[in-house]
């Protein structure tokens, strides 16, 4: 039996016991309420240490949701934090890839630069050299138009214009063959 039974034993014992005219008194069998209230007594330790039980319980199973509540907040925190640590890694190495990506465009321009620069140089010194080549390539056919009309005088007309010997050499004017001293 339990506590709860005895107590609506109790009840009914005082319910149907006999009123006292005039009051709200009323006559009760003294040993049998006595009884009733040791049986409560010895019903209630044991309803009390089953009540411990249950609070005891009650704590134990709070507090273990309590822990899990903590681990649970402490993984999303660790997770939370790895998440934005692999952010920052990946910004990071966006932020890095760009600036490869910057500076190897720099440098290729700088390189294309200083290639112009290197070619455009080369080509102008190419540019005087031909020059060169192409005065001296008209020099030399100017001598060779010269020496052809030279060579279709007679030899009279030789004569007279080379008067010392008639060799074509020295006396007028000539050190070497086909060329003018001085010239």
């Amino acid at each position: 039996m339990d506590v709860h039974t005895k107590l609506d034993e109790l009840t009914e014992l005082v319910t149907e016991a006999r009123s006292m005219p005039m009051s709200a008194s009323c006559i009760l069998n003294r040993s049998e309420v006595l009884a009733l209230l040791d049986e409560v007594r010895e019903l209630l330790p044991e309803e009390l240490h089953h009540a411990e039980a249950l609070l005891e319980e009650r704590e134990t199973v709070v507090e273990e949701g309590r822990r899990e509540a903590e681990r649970l907040v402490e993984e999303a925190r660790a997770e939370q934090t790895r998440l934005v640590s692999e952010e920052e890694v990946v910004e990071e190495a966006h932020r890095h890839a760009a600036q490869v990506v910057a500076d190897a465009q720099e440098l290729s321009a700088r390189m294309r630069s200083e290639t112009d620069d290197y070619v455009d140089a080369k080509l102008a010194n190419f540019e005087v050299v031909l020059g060169k080549t192409l005065a001296a390539v008209s020099r030399g056919r100017e001598k060779l138009r010269d020496r052809a009309e030279l060579g279709d005088l007679d030899d009279d007309a030789a004569a007279e214009a080379y008067p010392a010997g008639g060799d074509g050499y020295g006396a007028a004017g000539y050190d070497e063959p086909g060329g003018y001293a001085g010239r």
